[in-house]
C-alpha cells in the first residue's frame, strides 16, 4: 500500500494508521541476527593493531588522604604506562570508588598485575556512607555546608494542616527507596583509536554519539571536527552514558600519550562504584481525604540520596489531583488549581560520599510513584473504597480511567474477592493473592536536533544514514522501516546506517525523546526523496509525477494496479550517483505527553513470606506505535525492571567499614527466568490523531508501586521500604498478629 496521504503535499503525515503496511505493525528486529550470532561489534570487542588495555584503581574507602607509588607497577614487563590521575602526590577522595590510578599494559591480565603492584597508602578520613550516617552530628561532611541541601518549598504547612484536620481519612507514613543501579550488561568505557597526527577515531558506549568529539578534544588535543564517534551497538544504558567519564578522559589522555589505541573499560566492580545510579530517597508524607475518596490535602518532606550529586525526586502528589476541601465553593483559579491549599511539599538533598546518581528511566518518576500510590492504597482501605474506583476518583484525565478499566480487566479485578480489604483465609497451599495498581505519566516529545539523509542508489539500494545511536530499544528497525514505508517496499529492502558522527547529527537519546526526534526526520528524508524521483520518473515514463506512485515493490499507476516498473529498474534509470535528500525535523510528525496505567497480581506465601508476582499488566499510550513488538518490549522492560527493584535490588554499604557488600551480580540481586510473571503489554489504541511519542520512561515507573499495593492486598502488610523481602514480611505478618490483625 502506498504511504503518502497527500499527493504533492509539502508536508508529510504519517497518514491513517490502518494504511500503514509497516509501521504500527509487529516487526522483527533487523539487528537481532547480528546479535544473536556474536557478529554485532560491541565497544568492548574492538580490537586493534597495537591496541593497550587500561584499568582504574579506584579508591576502596568512600573519603580518605591517598599517597601513591607507582614505580614498581611501572617496571612489570608489558606495563606501559603507570600513573596516578592526580598532579600532586598526596590528595583527598571524596567518594568510594573514586578513580585514582590507571595502569595500560599489552593485555588486561597484565593491567591488572599493574595494579596490584600499586603502592597505595589510605588514610581514612571521617565519612558519611549511608543516610542514617550522613544525619549523625560526628559525620564527615560531604559538602562544604554540611551533608543536607537547600531545601525547597511548596504551598502553605499550615493551611495544608489545617485541612489535615478536617479529613474523614489521613495517613502518616514514612516510605524509603534504596539506591538502585542501572545494571547495564556492558560496562561504561571507550577504545581510543590514536597514532599520532590530527585525527582520532573514538568508540565509545555511550547513549550520544554526538557528545563523544566535543568530549574527547580536550584530553586528545585535538579539534573535535577531527574526531569520529563511532556506536555500532552498545549494551545498555537506561540513562547512565550520557558523561564521557573518567574513563573517557583517561583513554584520549593515554593514548595521546603513548600513540597507540587504548581499550579502557570498566570492571564489574567499577560499574556498580563509578558510574551512577538511581538516587534513593526518603518520604515522609501525610495525606487526607474526604469520605467519598476525594483526595484534599497532602504534605511531604523528601529527602533526596544521591550521593555527591543532588539526586532526583519528581514531586508530590505525583500525577492526582488534590481537589479543594469545599467543591462548593465555585470555580478555582488557575494558580489555585495549580497550587491548591491542601499541598505543601518540601524536597532537599542528602549527601553521602558515594558517586553520584545519574539519570537512570524516569528518573525521580518511580520514587515519588512509591509514596503517592502507596498513600492513595491506603485511604482507600481507611475509608472501604475500592482502590480501583479511589484512583479514578483522583484522576483527572480520562485517560487513565481507560487504562485502569483495561489493566483491571486482563488482571482479573472484576472477579477478585477482596477488593476492599485483604484476603482473610489462605488457599490451601497457604498463599494469598492480591492485585495493586499504578500509573504513571511523562513527556516524551520530539525537537528539532536530528539530519537525516536518505540515498538510493542505481543498484535498488536504499539507505537512511543518520548518526544516532540505538541502545538496544529498536532505533535501526525503525528508521529502516519508515523509509521502506515510504516507497512500498519490504523491511530487508532498507537499510539504516548509524552511530558514526559523520554522518547526520542527531540527539542524544535521554527522556524518550529519540523516536519523537528521529522519526520525523526520517519521515522528511524519505519523503522529499520520494517526491524528487517520482518527478524523476514521471520524465522516464513520460508520465505526470501524480499519476505515480509507489506500491508492492514497484513502480504503479497511482490510481490502478499496472505495474510499470520494478523498484529494481526504476533505480537502473538513476545515474552512476543515485538520488538522495535530506530531511529534518517537523513538529506536526512528533507529539508529547504519555500515559500508562499497570496492575500486578502476587502470591504471599504466609509461611516463609516469599512473594512471588504471577503476572503484570501494562496498558501505554505513545502516539503512533512505530514497531508494535519494540513498544511491547519496552513495556514488557519496563515491568520487568520495576518487579526487580521491587522485590530484590538495593545497594548494601557497610557505613563503618565504608564498603559496598554486593559490587557485583553474584550478591546485587536482579530478577532473571525465575522471577518472570505472565507480562500482558497492552498498546492504548484509542490514543488516536497525535504523531510519535516515546514511552520507554513511564514504563518501569508504576510497577513496584502496583506490587507494594497488591502484597497489602493479599495478607495486609503494608510495606514501605523496598526491597519486599521475606523478612519484611515475616514481620509485617508478626506485628499484624501482635496488633489482633489490624495494622
Amino acid at each position: 500500500m502506498e504511504t503518502r496521504t497527500n499527493a504533492g503535499s509539502e508536508s508529510p503525515e504519517w497518514g491513517p494508521r490502518e494504511s500503514l503496511t509497516l509501521l504500527n505493525t509487529n516487526l522483527r528486529r533487523v539487528d537481532g541476527p547480528e546479535k544473536v550470532s556474536g557478529r554485532a561489534r560491541y565497544t568492548h570487542d574492538i580490537r586493534l593493531p597495537g591496541m593497550v588495555f587500561a584499568r582504574l584503581l579506584l579508591c576502596p574507602l568512600p573519603r580518605a588522604e591517598v599517597e601513591l607509588d607507582c614505580t614498581a607497577a611501572a617496571k612489570i614487563p608489558g606495563v606501559v604506562a603507570a600513573r596516578s590521575l592526580r598532579d600532586k602526590d598526596g590528595f583527598e577522595t571524596k567518594f568510594l570508588g573514586q578513580a585514582v590510578a590507571v595502569v595500560a599494559a599489552e593485555t588486561p591480565e597484565l593491567a591488572e598485575d599493574g595494579l596490584r603492584a600499586i603502592r597505595a597508602n589510605y588514610k581514612p578520613l571521617p565519612w558519611a556512607a549511608s543516610a542514617d550516617q550522613a544525619l549523625s552530628p560526628d559525620a564527615g561532611q560531604v559538602t562544604k555546608n554540611g551533608n543536607l541541601g537547600k531545601e525547597s518549598t511548596k504551598g502553605d504547612e499550615a493551611k495544608a494542616n489545617a485541612i489535615l484536620a478536617t479529613c474523614d481519612a489521613t495517613v502518616e507514613a514514612e516510605y524509603r527507596l534504596p539506591v538502585q543501579h542501572h545494571c547495564s550488561l556492558e560496562t561504561h568505557g571507550v577504545v581510543v583509536d590514536y597514532r599520532g597526527g590530527d585525527e582520532a577515531t573514538v568508540y565509545a558506549s555511550t547513549q550520544g554519539t554526538f557528545t563523544v568529539p566535543e568530549a574527547a578534544s580536550g584530553p586528545l588535543g585535538l579539534s573535535a571536527s577531527k574526531i569520529t564517534a563511532i556506536v555500532e551497538y552498545m549494551g545498555g544504558g537506561f540513562g547512565s552514558k550520557f558523561d564521557f567519564g573518567i574513563e573517557g578522559k583517561t583513554a584520549c589522555e593515554l593514548a595521546k600519550e603513548l600513540k597507540r589505541p587504548v581499550h579502557l573499560m570498566l570492571t564489574r566492580e567499577g560499574e556498580f562504584l563509578n558510574s551512577g545510579n538511581r538516587s534513593g530517597s526518603i518520604v515522609k508524607l501525610r495525606a487526607g481525604a474526604k469520605r467519598n475518596g476525594k483526595l484534599i490535602a497532602i504534605s511531604s518532606s523528601t529527602m533526596r540520596m544521591g550521593g555527591i550529586g543532588g539526586g532526583s525526586f519528581s514531586g508530590l502528589p505525583y500525577v492526582y489531583k488534590v481537589a479543594p476541601p469545599d467543591e462548593e465553593a465555585g470555580e478555582e483559579s488557575d494558580e489555585k488549581a495549580k497550587n491548591p491549599d491542601g499541598v505543601r511539599s518540601s524536597v532537599r538533598s542528602l549527601y553521602t560520599h558515594t558517586d553520584s546518581s545519574r539519570a537512570m528511566r524516569a528518573p525521580g518518576h518511580p520514587q515519588a510513584s512509591f509514596a503517592m500510590e502507596s498513600a492513595i492504597d491506603e485511604l482507600a482501605y481507611k475509608l472501604g473504597i475500592d482502590p480501583l474506583v479511589m484512583r479514578k476518583t483522583n484522576l483527572a484525565k480520562d485517560v487513565y480511567h481507560r487504562q485502569l478499566d483495561r489493566a483491571a480487566e486482563r488482571i482479573g479485578w472484576g472477579a477478585h474477592p477482596n477488593k476492599t480489604a485483604p484476603q482473610k483465609t489462605p488457599d490451601a497451599d497457604g498463599t494469598v493473592t492480591g492485585i495493586g495498581f499504578g500509573v504513571s505519566v511523562w513527556g516524551g516529545g520530539g525537537h528539532a536536533e536530528c539530519r537525516v539523509k536518505i540515498s538510493i542508489g542505481n543498484d535498488g539500494s536504499l539507505q537512511a544514514i543518520v548518526g544516532t545511536q540505538d541502545l538496544g530499544n529498536g532505533t535501526r528497525t525503525y528508521v529502516a522501516a519508515i523509509a521502506a514505508q515510504e516507497f512500498g517496499l519490504p523491511l530487508e529492502a532498507a537499510t539504516a546506517r548509524i552511530g558514526n558522527s559523520n554522518y547526520g547529527r542527531a540527539n542524544a537519546s535521554g527522556g524518550s525523546t529519540t523516536a519523537a526526534s528521529l522519526a520525523p526526520a526520517v519521515k522528511v528524508a524519505a519523503h522529499k526523496a520520494r517526491e524528487a524521483f517520482l518527478a524523476h520518473l514521471a520524465q522516464a515514463t513520460k508520465r505526470p509525477a501524480e499519476e505515480l506512485a509507489f506500491r508492492g515493490g514497484s513502480l504503479v499507476e497511482r490510481e490502478g494496479s499496472k505495474a510499470l516498473m520494478t523498484w529494481k529498474e526504476a533505480c537502473a534509470t538513476l545515474g552512476t550517483s543515485g538520488l538522495s535528500e535530506d530531511g529534518d525535523w517537523q513538529a506536526s510528525l512528533a507529539s508529547n505527553g504519555v500515559h500508562g496505567a499497570q496492575a500486578a497480581k502476587v502470591k504471599v506465601d504466609l509461611g516463609t513470606g516469599r512473594v512471588t508476582v504471577v503476572s503484570m499488566v501494562g496498558v501505554q499510550d505513545c502516539g503512533l506505535p512505530l514497531n508494535r513488538t519494540a513498544v511491547e518490549s519496552q513495556l514488557n522492560g519496563g515491568m520487568i525492571q520495576a518487579l526487580s527493584y521491587a522485590l530484590h535490588e538495593e545497594r548494601v554499604i557497610d557505613p563503618k567499614l565504608g564498603l559496598m557488600l554486593n559490587a557485583n551480580f553474584v550478591d546485587y540481586k536482579i530478577a532473571g527466568c525465575q522471577e518472570m510473571p505472565e507480562l500482558v503489554p497492552l498498546i492504548d489504541d484509542d490514543d488516536i490523531g497525535r504523531g510519535v511519542i516515546g514511552m520507554a520512561e513511564p514504563a518501569i515507573t508504576p510497577g513496584h508501586s502496583a506490587i507494594a499495593n497488591a502484597i497489602y492486598n493479599a495478607c495486609g502488610v503494608r510495606l514501605r521500604s523496598l526491597p519486599f523481602t521475606a523478612d519484611r514480611v515475616l514481620d509485617g505478618l508478626a506485628e499484624l498478629a501482635a496488633n489482633g490483625g489490624a495494622k
